[in-house]
């Protein structure tokens, strides 16, 4: 029975850490997309609208939001369970 929690334990361990990698994949990925553009707009003489920039924050923001949610669930079920 332990057996089975141990390696129930290291695949849980092994898809948060695989998920994180993904985020900061994802993160880099808006964020270098996004500068790419900015740095494109100001060569063309262009304005950079501010909504791009809070929209690419949010999208951001919104790559790590699994990970805060995750962090907000454990620390409820442990209250709720009194551990």
């Amino acid at each position: 029975m332990s057996e089975e929690i141990q390696t129930d334990e290291k695949k849980k361990l092994h898809a948060k850490s695989a998920s994180l990698w993904g985020q900061i994949i994802a993160a880099v990925w808006i964020g270098g997309w996004n500068a790419a553009q900015f740095i494109s707009n100001l060569i063309k003489g262009q304005e950079i609208n501010p909504t791009h920039i809070i929209l690419s924050g949010l999208a951001i923001a919104a790559c790590f939001t699994p990970v805060y949610f995750n962090l907000i669930m454990d620390k409820i079920k442990e209250i709720k369970l009194g551990a």
